[in-house]
């Protein structure tokens, strides 16, 4: 916890410009319960970054962004997570910074979905999500 409340004060206090938000991230829930594998909710963008909350059944496909660094902080749940050619077992509580144009993506291991909090910077608008082609 104390991770992701420096990386966003550090955030904050870089970007004064940004539109304020304070919240509880234990009850942000997904919009439809009855998604199939993930769930994405925005709960803030400027021209800065964009932060998501998102919720894994499954998995999220290998990808990359082309133009955006991607900080992702595992608020629940566990599973396998590919950084670049790495593979981590990653849980609740650790920190994952997606340098731009790197490779990942995760395969959910816990009961529950993953619930994580992604901050993709500059702003996202999805147009630069681009998906590996298996080999």
């Amino acid at each position: 916890m104390k991770i992701l409340n420096i990386v966003l004060l550090i955030f904050l206090l870089n970007h004064s410009n940004a539109q304020g938000f304070v919240s509880s991230t234990d009850r942000i829930e997904p919009l439809n319960e009855e998604y199939d594998n993930i769930s994405i909710t925005k709960l803030s963008t400027n021209t800065d970054a964009t932060t998501f909350a998102i919720w894994i059944k499954k998995k999220v496909k290998i990808h990359k962004h082309i133009n955006h660094t991607e900080h992702v902080y595992i608020k629940e749940g566990k599973g396998k997570f590919q950084l670049a050619d790495s593979l981590y077992n990653v849980k609740t509580g650790d920190l994952i910074i997606v340098p731009k144009n790197t490779w990942h993506g995760v395969v959910v291991e816990s009961k529950n979905p993953m619930k994580v909090i992604s901050i993709q910077s500059p702003e996202f608008f999805g147009k630069d999500r681009v998906f590996k082609k298996p080999q």
